[in-house]
């Protein structure tokens, strides 16, 4: 859901953008599958109680978990914006 409302967002100025930025975050999050711990644990994890990773695509944070040895997405949200999790 995250993404697609960030498409949308990104869309709004340029539909091709919107569509490059899906492609690229997609293959990032792919990505995580066989490297998850090579992201830092990001700095809010103290506060909520679990280890919760990061990888950080230009003004975006793809939020995650390590479960067993796969990364599990939790949110994509903008780098600005209060993490809810």
């Amino acid at each position: 859901m995250d993404i697609l409302q960030i498409r949308d967002y990104i869309s709004r100025d340029s539909p091709s953008a919107g569509g490059n930025w899906v492609r690229e975050i997609k293959r990032q999050i792919g990505s995580l599958e066989k490297f998850p711990l090579r992201c830092p644990v990001i700095p809010e994890s103290a506060e909520l109680g679990n280890e919760y990773r990061h990888l950080i695509y230009g003004n975006y944070r793809t939020l995650f978990k390590v479960i067993g040895s796969r990364g599990v997405i939790m949110r994509v949200i903008h780098g600005a914006r209060l993490l809810d999790i």
